[in-house]
């Protein structure tokens, strides 16, 4: 298995259960963790809803706040990675958990010794915004190197799951047992059907620059925005393009339970499906530098691939008005006032 110094097992889960996770289990979820943590763990782990640091997400190897699964024990460990299983669907948790297992395969890569933890699946922190409730608002945060997910809870409802970020290294396993492993495959090998489907006017529309950035562009910034030049619009491809285009976003809303990519598309639909625009920078194939962004008024989404000769990747889901439940949650203070 994926983390077998961690947790041998444990990731045989249910695909049907966890896709179907209401509020009330991710509350409970959540309960069971902290339950589970003494005064000196929970005091690493636990935040205020109104602390800064609830909006200081990042995806890069650094020193971080919140509990790390190597702080946890066993117990410890199962609760955090369980209410992890609650806010994802079985294709979004194994994503995560297959990013955070990289960092073994990274660690032989870089050529680190036994004692040398710069790249270690136990280095990702687990912290809890607020009192985990159904009377107000609460949040959790799982975040280390190519991981960051954020999710905002109220009325025993999940209101938000951006932002959200991740990412690959390598992009393609070069060497080694796992050797072909590609975690984020459906993102890039659809971003290139998409590409390649396009005609000569539609290409000249997309392709938005000859090189890649180097980085996504939104960063880690606490509020996205829409990105210019916007690329192709969805009203200039054909049907088919369209449902491709459709099935890209979906691979990017569907890492969460029904309820919640149901959430997303339906944000999506009310922006207008028409307002939606597809951007390439970069090269046509794997293993150049290449970016693809798609978004509209209610989301963005970025993929880069520029490091490491085009064999690291880098993604991020931003709900433009809901990032953090900002949105629903201003009405809902609205409401309550």
């Amino acid at each position: 298995m994926l983390f077998r110094t961690l947790l041998p097992g444990l990731l045989l889960i249910s695909s049907y259960t966890y896709a179907q996770s209401t509020g009330k289990d991710i509350t409970t979820a959540a309960q069971q963790f902290l339950q589970t943590l003494d005064a000196g763990t929970r005091q690493q782990a636990v935040f205020t809803w109104d602390d800064a640091e609830r909006f200081h997400w990042n995806f890069v190897p650094m020193p971080r706040k919140g509990l790390p699964l190597k702080a946890m024990n066993k117990q410890q460990q199962a609760a955090a990675l369980h209410l992890l299983q609650t806010c994802m669907s079985a294709q979004g948790y194994k994503k995560a958990t297959s990013i955070i297992a990289l960092e073994n395969v990274l660690k032989v890569l870089e050529n680190r010794g036994a004692d040398d933890h710069y790249r270690d699946p136990a280095n990702y922190y687990f912290s809890v915004f607020g009192e985990p409730g159904p009377q107000k608002p609460w949040g959790w945060r799982l975040e280390g190197h190519h991981v960051s997910l954020n999710f905002s809870a109220a009325n025993n409802t999940l209101i938000a799951s951006t932002p959200s970020f991740f990412g690959s290294n390598p992009g393609i396993v070069p060497s080694g047992p796992e050797k072909g492993k590609q975690v984020l495959k459906q993102e890039a090998v659809l971003g290139f059907e998409l590409l390649h489907s396009l005609d000569k006017t539609q290409l000249q529309q997309a392709m938005i620059q000859t090189d890649a950035p180097r980085e996504i562009i939104t960063g880690n910034q606490r509020k996205a925005m829409l990105l210019d030049p916007p690329g192709l619009a969805y009203s200039q491809m054909n049907p088919r393009q369209q449902q491709m285009l459709q099935q890209l976003v979906a691979v990017y809303i569907d890492n969460y339970t029904k309820l919640m990519a149901d959430i997303l598309l339906k944000e999506i639909k009310t922006a207008g499906w028409n307002n939606m625009h597809f951007a390439w920078a970069g090269a046509s194939a794997w293993g150049g530098g290449h970016y693809y962004r798609i978004q509209n008024p209610a989301i963005l989404i970025e993929y880069d691939n520029t490091q490491n000769n085009g064999n690291h990747v880098h993604t991020v889901l931003r709900d433009l008005k809901n990032d953090f439940g900002e949105d629903v949650l201003k009405e809902h203070y609205q409401a309550a006032h």
